[in-house]
């Protein structure tokens, strides 16, 4: 009878996306898988295999001679606190693995960045001495003396064995695993290259008297290797920096769920273990308190805030029969509510659960380099050991054989030197490089290259109202002063009301008050009108604030009609026993650059669409005010993410702007993430961009960058080739016969290293570009 477990494993080892590749093909042929997806970004594999054929211990084993090794799971599928497993929190944490990753993460940056400064020096006194021999050979210079010449002769080849020793071991291993197992990646492409012209170097080095009767022994390849492996060492160095947060929204996430519950059992309060809360507790809230579970109120009102779930910045007032959830947060008041939900059920747990699958889940993208790397490595080593042969067979009855010998070994190493693809190697990452360090300067942060890949694509924008095209909080947006007092002594005599009441709306308010350095005054006789508003005296004079109902049932009829205000507004009337002083809007207001940010959208082509949890009638007067093509109200985050999948089932490229722990599933499964700093940590974790400072203007500017990198990138590839294409016919004697043209090994170094200078200057030229 077959089992079958379904299991996401973490893989150490990758390096480069082909790496997935090779691991997933690897998996499938394994007796007893039945599905296997490797994801490079997350460094997992998601496999479902039957138990009585195979286990981890085994799969482990397949990939291990391949230089990777499958990490066993050690969480559970539910949420676990760090007291129900009696232990602290930086306990339960790295017993969740979080801790285990973030450390090995760091010691492998601190050893690659060990790695870079220890053989920098040598690829700078490389270049100096490749811009020399060029300056020479075009008579910019004079010849180096002969002992200085001597000199570098032989220390090169040492300076190129500790570059070797330090950082090309990879890349030796690719060769290796290439030759034994028949699978290639971007290791196997810069160890073939950088091998090839070492080799060379040294044979003709250390037996330059025996070879220089039949080929050119003055010119070696040293310097190439010592620089193409330092170049690509820093590449994956700032690539592994980047991606070292990629699981920290989930252990965000389980921080935010209670630890304890306090339940009435027997008559009693008791607090236990939120893991020991069953369906149907009576639980009890006070102020401040998380809510544990999810559940419905019994007893009692507040308010709550959900900005957890919704995203929005006003708490939310719950009476007896109203909904909570789990990791919302009590405010002021206190009430029972009965647990509906627990465990996996709840709200938090399920958010967590699609983040897991979010990021877990497999992106359609694939470097153009690592996909090539497995037929264009073969067909060069075929191509030169052909072209040898060749040389022996035909050139020897024509040219005899030594001659034939030194143009075979010419071709031979020119075109493995030639087709070394150390511009096809450095295309991609210079790019990256240079873009996402612009970025940064711009305040946009890219967690890693694929997502700066995959936002030139996109065609649809989806944004989250709150925090991401409003300021996120509650703002005092207008004043109607209908007195003949100063705006100054009316907001005076609001913020002396206010100061007492608990309500959210008093929040902004007194912010208000305080920014304009207004002093709130002692008031006396303060009372709370349920559902109207609140009254207090200030010296000998009475004030009531509140809405409308509060007017109608002082039975006043001002001189001036009151100012109607749209849906996404409060009103707050301020009157005196006479008549109504002021009408104060209140609002969660729209960001100064938005209106900007989505027209410049729309000129980019691209469609936007707003998500938010908040009302139809509010969510409708905001997206009209800013210009969005599209409002869809009211949704929860398992919503937003279900939207976002239809979109992209539909062959849409999504983008998802967010600042929200509720934005954080829909940030995950989006083609694109982007969070507003300003935001939660889960969100900015779950995201693949973030944008400093909240700022909705860095928006544009992220898609530009996305575009002329990957310009950039195209151009790099298209010259690398173009090297490739050009130089292997030359370099293999194609036109020898009809022109006499050779390419000597010295040339075909120099259009190599000019290939790779040529990539990263075009790299460097993307600093110039205006976003």
């Amino acid at each position: 009878m077959q089992t079958t477990k379904s299991t996401t494993y973490q893989i150490k080892g990758m390096h480069c996306a082909s790496c997935a590749g090779i691991i997933e093909k690897s998996l499938k042929k394994t007796p007893g898988v039945i599905c296997a997806e490797v994801n490079y970004a997350t460094e997992s594999a998601k496999l479902s295999f039957d138990t009585n054929q195979t286990n981890h211990a085994a799969l482990s084993k397949i990939i291990k001679p391949l230089g990777y090794t499958l990490v066993a799971p050690e969480s559970s599928s539910e949420p676990i606190t760090a007291e129900s497993m009696h232990m602290s929190p930086g306990e339960h944490a790295a017993h969740l693995g979080f801790n285990q990753t973030q450390t090995a993460k760091q010691i492998e940056i601190k050893q690659m960045k060990q790695q870079v400064l220890t053989i920098f020096p040598l690829a700078v006194i490389s270049i100096g001495l490749m811009i020399t021999d060029a300056l020479m050979a075009f008579g910019g210079i004079q010849e180096l003396p002969q002992i200085w010449s001597d000199f570098w002769r032989y220390i090169l080849p040492i300076m190129a064995v500790a570059t070797f020793v330090i950082a090309g071991k990879p890349y030796l291993l690719g060769i290796y695993r290439f030759l034994r197992y028949r699978v290639a990646n971007m290791d196997t492409l810069i160890g073939l290259g950088t091998a090839t012209a070492f080799l060379y170097s040294f044979i003709i080095t250390a037996f330059a008297t025996s070879l220089q009767p039949f080929i050119n022994v003055s010119q070696t390849y040293f310097e190439v290797t010592i620089v193409v492996i330092t170049f690509i060492t820093l590449g994956k160095f700032l690539e592994a920096r980047a991606k070292v947060k990629t699981g920290d929204a989930i252990a965000k996430l389980l921080n935010l769920q209670a630890k304890t519950a306090l339940v009435i059992r027997d008559n009693k309060e008791i607090e236990i273990s939120v893991n020991a809360v069953v369906h149907g507790d009576i639980i009890v809230i006070k102020p401040g308190s998380n809510i544990p579970v999810d559940g419905v109120i019994t007893e009692g009102s507040s308010f709550v805030n959900e900005a957890m779930v919704t995203g929005e910045p006003m708490p939310n007032k719950k009476e007896v029969g109203d909904s909570v959830i789990s990791g919302t947060i009590n405010q002021d008041g206190s009430f029972i509510f009965k647990a509906t939900k627990v465990g996996s059920e709840t709200m938090l747990a399920r958010i967590i659960k699609m983040v897991q699958d979010a990021q877990g889940s497999r992106a359609p993208i694939q470097a153009l380099a690592d996909k090539i790397s497995a037929v264009f490595v073969p067909i060069v080593l075929v191509l030169a050991f052909l072209t040898l042969a060749v040389w022996l067979i035909i050139g020897s009855r024509y040219l005899g054989f030594p001659l034939a010998l030194s143009n075979g070994l010419v071709s031979f190493v020119g075109i493995l030197v030639i087709a070394c693809p150390c511009a096809l190697g450095l295309a991609t990452p210079t790019a990256i490089i240079v873009g996402v360090g612009k970025g940064a300067r711009e305040g946009i942060l890219v967690k890693d290259a694929a997502t700066l890949e995959k936002l030139h694509q996109v065609d649809t924008v989806i944004m989250d109202k709150t925090g991401t095209l409003t300021v996120g909080r509650p703002e005092l947006t207008s004043i109607t002063n209908l007195s003949k007092q100063t705006d100054a002594e009316l907001i005076t005599v609001l913020a002396s009301l206010e100061q007492k009441s608990e309500h959210p709306i008093a929040h902004a308010i007194l912010a208000y008050a305080k920014e304009h350095n207004i002093i709130a005054s002692s008031i006396t006789d303060f009372s709370i009108i349920k559902g109207q508003g609140l009254t207090g005296t200030i010296g000998d004079v009475k004030y009531f604030a509140g809405n409308v109902r509060l007017i109608e049932t002082l039975n006043y009829h001002p001189a001036t009609p009151l100012p109607s205000y749209p849906a996404g507004e409060t009103q707050i009337i301020l009157s005196n026993k006479n008549q109504v002083l002021a009408v104060i809007m209140i609002a969660d207001a729209i960001k100064a650059d938005a209106i900007t940010e989505v027209t410049k959208l729309h000129k980019l082509g691209l469609k936007v669409i707003m998500l938010t949890g908040d009302n139809t009638q509010t969510a409708n007067f905001i997206g009209a005010q800013v210009g969005v093509d599209e409002v869809i109200a009211e949704v929860m985050p398992e919503d937003k993410l279900n939207i976002i999948k239809k979109l992209q089932a539909e062959s849409h490229k999504v983008a998802m702007v967010g600042d929200g722990v509720n934005d954080a599933p829909a940030l995950a499964q989006a083609d694109v993430g982007i969070a507003m700093a300003t935001g939660t940590d889960v969100a900015i974790e779950s995201a693949g961009i973030t944008l400093l400072h909240g700022d909705i203007s860095k928006l544009v500017k992220a898609i530009r960058l996305s575009k002329i990198t990957m310009a950039g990138i195209k151009q790099n590839l298209f010259w690398a080739f173009a090297y490739n294409i050009i130089g292997i016919p030359l370099a293999a004697g194609l036109f020898f016969p009809i022109f006499g043209w050779l390419l000597s090994p010295a040339i075909a170094g120099a259009a190599m290293a000019f290939s790779s200078v040529s990539v990263v200057s075009n790299s460097l030229r993307l600093k110039t570009k205006k976003l």
